[in-house]
């Protein structure tokens, strides 16, 4: 069979291959010159081959037991929600919940120093009571002890005496006051005892705790100087001993009065022996230094109630008398000749004068009706004891002699015989107020906004915990 013969290509037909192959020459070309000029594209780099993962072995987690597991109430033999697993947990809730009550119970009855002692302050026998030295002296209260040689260059008396007897003042130097560890804990209330021959320092900390350092107590290093004072070197006295003695420690004594913070607390001014604390555990307690016991004056009727004192005074001129402060904007006055569970209308009277908490107060040394409290509402008050208003046996309110407000909450008010009250405020101010003529107020008496401003402005840094408390 014979072969056909292919068709002729036509003109159109040459001419599009001719401008097919054209353009293909010229593309190489162009190509040829971009890579001889660096242009060109970089070639793919080779594929990495895959590194061949291993199957990682699983750890084993070690499984450490912390503390006690939950139980299975089936394996132990209890079905769900049943009777007796609501009654054993119900028992453990309460069992904690009284073990919590009963660490901040507070005591009462009667408490004896030698079983008030706190551990680690063993330094106490009542068979040589270094309290009982107390008993018999004490200086008398709001009387001046500077006399007549000091008056030497100020006209102002009075101005003479202080700056004599504040420029007379040496350091202590029995002891180091980082060995001097007064309390356990953190101290709330400090003062001496009226005792002027014996420094008697006491401290209540926050637990509750009542430390006593006696200050007439030298050490080593009071020692040393004043062997030196009188001309004798101290290795000339220990030349022949080569080993050097160990210093003795101070002996300090606390007891456990309270359950919580000893807030405040004050020496009677008719038996220096007797010393009046109050805690924020609500009671407030007679301390006998002489017969080592303490006995609680007062406390809340129902022992569940938790109302904190935050301050005692004691009436100057009634010495049974005692007034404490409450953290809820009350102070209360109670006869130490009664019962103290006589509550409300029976030996104890308490008044709501703020709405707030009263961090402090104090009576007037002359005119003990006379009451300056300072409270967290920013006011320092004036209140007449005298006239009061409301029925009897129920709540009443003294008379509301007048007010001062500050910046920010007022610490602290304190009277004295002058009838000035001096005030310390977190506005970092202490302001003298002074009433003249305050012994001849009627009952009832009151004072304007003006009469109320303080007489003098004190700059002072109350906040810093580096300065003397008022």
């Amino acid at each position: 069979m014979a072969k056909k013969e292919p068709a002729p290509i036509s003109e159109y037909e040459q001419q599009r291959q001719a401008n097919i192959a054209q353009r293909n020459n010229l593309l190489k070309q162009l190509a040829l010159d971009a890579k001889s000029a660096g242009l060109g594209p970089e070639p793919a780099p080779k594929p990495k081959p895959k590194p061949s993962t291993q199957r990682k072995k699983p750890t084993v987690k070690k499984i450490v037991e912390e503390g006690p597991r939950r139980t299975s109430s089936r394996l132990a033999g209890l079905t769900a929600d049943s009777e007796v697993a609501k009654r054993k947990a119900e028992e453990e809730y309460v069992a904690v919940q009284e073990a919590q009550r009963a660490k901040r119970q507070r005591f009462s009855g009667d408490l004896d120093l030698s079983d008030a002692v706190v551990a680690g302050y063993k330094d106490w026998d009542k068979s040589e009571n270094f309290l009982v030295d107390v008993v018999s002296r004490g200086a008398k209260p709001y009387s001046r002890t500077f006399g007549e040689t000091e008056v030497k260059e100020t006209t102002d008396k009075e101005l003479r005496s202080l700056r004599e007897k504040m420029s007379g003042l040496e350091l202590y130097e029995g002891f180091e006051p980082n060995r001097i560890k007064i309390t356990p804990e953190r101290i709330y209330s400090l003062g001496f005892h009226p005792e002027a021959s014996k420094p008697l320092v006491f401290a209540g900390d926050k637990l509750g705790n009542l430390g006593v350092f006696d200050g007439s107590q030298q050490g080593s290093s009071s020692s040393s100087a004043k062997l030196e004072q009188n001309g004798v070197k101290k290795e000339d006295v220990d030349n022949d001993e080569e080993e050097e003695e160990e210093e003795p420690e101070p002996k300090i004594t606390s007891f456990h009065l309270h359950t919580r913070t000893i807030s405040s607390f004050q020496f009677s001014p008719l038996n220096p022996s007797h010393l009046y604390t109050c805690s924020y555990d609500s009671s407030l307690r007679l301390l006998d230094l002489a017969t080592s016991k303490s006995t609680e004056i007062y406390a809340p009727e129902d022992p569940s109630l938790d109302e904190p004192l935050s301050g005692v005074e004691v009436d100057p001129q009634n010495p049974h008398m005692l007034y404490f402060s409450r953290l809820d904007g009350h102070v209360g006055r109670t006869d130490t000749r009664c019962s103290s569970k006589g509550g409300v209308g029976g030996n104890t009277e308490i008044f709501q004068l703020s709405e707030k908490k009263i961090g402090g107060f104090s009576l007037h040394p002359g005119n003990p009706h006379f009451v300056a409290t300072a409270s967290l509402d920013r006011f320092m008050r004036v209140w007449d004891l005298r006239k009061l208003s409301g029925k009897r046996g129920g709540a009443q309110t003294p008379a509301l002699v007048g007010e001062h407000e500050s910046r920010l909450s007022v610490s602290h008010a304190a009277f004295n015989s002058a009838g000035q009250v001096a005030t310390a405020s977190y506005d970092d101010t202490v302001k003298i107020h002074t009433f003249e003529g305050i012994g001849g107020w009627k009952a009832g008496h009151q004072l304007g906004e003006k009469e109320m401003e303080p007489s003098s402005i004190i700059r002072h840094n109350n906040q810093t915990g580096r300065w003397v408390t008022m």
